[in-house]
């Protein structure tokens, strides 16, 4: 079972080392920016449509995500 802690903390790394904020992010995903906080606090699960809509914001390939959240769970 995906650890939403360990989702929200891989979409906020990939937020940060682009310089993205997260008024910016959440605009080009069109979701608000208290539930792009709340998902990378892990206190939210994101939906598959919410997943790409932010993988998209920030340029990345979703499984590029995933493959990273992946990596992480396996390292827990």
């Amino acid at each position: 079972m995906l650890d939403p802690i360990v989702v929200g903390r891989v979409i906020q790394k990939f937020r940060e080392e682009r310089k993205l904020s997260q008024e910016v992010v959440s605009g080009l995903a069109d979701i608000g920016r208290t539930h792009l906080s709340a998902i990378e606090r892990g206190t939210r699960r994101p939906t598959l449509e919410t997943f790409y809509r932010i993988s998209e914001a920030m340029d990345v390939h979703p499984s590029t995500i995933l493959a990273e959240i992946e990596d992480q769970m396996g390292k827990n």
